[in-house]
């Protein structure tokens, strides 16, 4: 057999950037504020230069930037927030913190975010059941943006805010405008197998509202006040450490090359495959960090080709193998009324191709080679 391929290779950006990140970490080192030091600031400048948001906040994983958002918003028990089943479970998770009611939306099967349609059928939901809608947690999965001039829509018309979830888009853009700058707030991860990521957890926040910012910036450090011992209200700990953010810093600047390669081989992916596979589609003017290269095939060849390309020593991930409204956490929340059939159907027919920028065009090749003959 091969030598088995990494699925993503952290340790070919390690190599690139060995020299610069050793010489971040010792700066920190130097100085010592390992908690809010110089590069927490340095880097959010960065991330808003970077996406064009007039605010980035850092903050401690993904999840707590989520989170964040939403204490900032008011979020309260009963209130009802809808956001697509076919994702991670940090979406509603953060919703039920709180407790509010997640209400699940369907997805579309060739972007696999958000379906628009659906979400008008969870709002019908919603009403039909005396709860309060309030906002929709839009997620772009897979690194592409959901389709946000039909969402925005659908929230300006039911008075709704609009929070994204880009988690995995960082870096992308949706018809002229970059993930950070679409709905009331953004939040992202920094989580190390991430487009861009630490190597640790870490996340951010970007907003364009001055009064939601100076909220999240209090909230992040236990509701701090005009300092650490004057609390105004009740909030987390979600600092990023330092050491983190010095290591996003030397990422940064080599990010958008990164984007570039990512972009390059999704392309090869989607020439070579489409006609053994259902590749996955962009929305015209938008663009995707790919963070994950997920195909489709029927559910009875999804198995097969997993074990198939397994023993020529090529990884695969099934992202992801059961919706949100069917998990034991969540199974007691509404779906939109219609059901969520693309959501059934996708977790068995998902599969995910090894995905990272320093993928060899030998190694792609012997990726797609082993595809085709599995599936041919």
């Amino acid at each position: 057999m091969s030598k088995p391929l990494p699925f993503i290779d952290l340790e070919r950006q390690r190599q690139r950037l060995s020299d610069r990140i050793d010489r971040a970490i010792q700066r920190v080192l130097a100085h010592g504020h390992y908690i809010m030091g110089p590069e927490i600031g340095e880097l959010e400048q960065s991330l808003s230069a970077f996406c064009g948001a007039k605010h980035a906040l850092t903050c401690s994983n993904g999840t707590d930037a989520l989170g964040l958002i939403l204490m900032a918003l008011g979020i309260r028990p009963g209130d009802a927030v809808f956001c697509p089943s076919f994702t991670f479970a940090a979406t509603a998770e953060v919703v039920v913190w709180f407790g509010a009611i997640p209400i699940f939306v369907d997805v579309l099967e060739d972007s696999f975010n958000l379906d628009p349609a659906s979400l008008e059928a969870a709002i019908r939901t919603a009403k039909a059941r005396h709860l309060e809608p309030v906002g929709v947690v839009s997620v772009d999965l897979f690194g592409q943006p959901a389709d946000y001039d039909r969402i925005e829509a659908v929230c300006a018309a039911h008075r709704l805010w609009l929070v994204t979830d880009a988690c995995q888009s960082f870096g992308a853009s949706y018809k002229g405008r970059n993930v950070g700058t679409i709905g009331v707030a953004t939040a992202t991860s920094f989580y190390p197998a991430k487009p861009l990521g630490c190597y640790g957890d870490g996340g951010a926040i970007f907003t364009d509202d001055d009064k939601l910012a100076a909220v999240i910036k209090s909230l992040r450090i236990h509701g701090q006040g005009t300092d650490k011992y004057d609390n105004v209200r009740v909030g987390i700990n979600g600092r990023m450490d330092t050491l983190q953010a010095a290591i996003l810093i030397e990422k940064l600047n080599i990010f958008r090359d990164e984007i570039a390669c990512r972009n390059r081989i999704a392309s090869r992916y989607n020439a070579e495959l489409a006609n053994v596979a259902r590749v996955p589609a962009l929305i015209e003017r938008t663009t995707s960090v790919w963070a994950q290269y997920t195909i489709g095939v029927s559910a009875a060849r999804r198995n097969g080709l997993a074990a198939g390309l397994k023993t020529r020593g090529i990884p695969t991930a099934i992202h992801y193998p059961l919706p949100l409204h069917r998990q034991a956490a969540y199974r007691g929340y509404p779906v939109a009324g219609n059901g969520l059939p693309v959501s059934e159907r996708l977790v068995d027919e998902v599969i995910s191709l090894p995905m990272h920028p320093y993928l060899e065009e030998s190694d792609q090749d012997r990726i797609i080679e082993a595809v085709k003959a599995e599936l041919c």
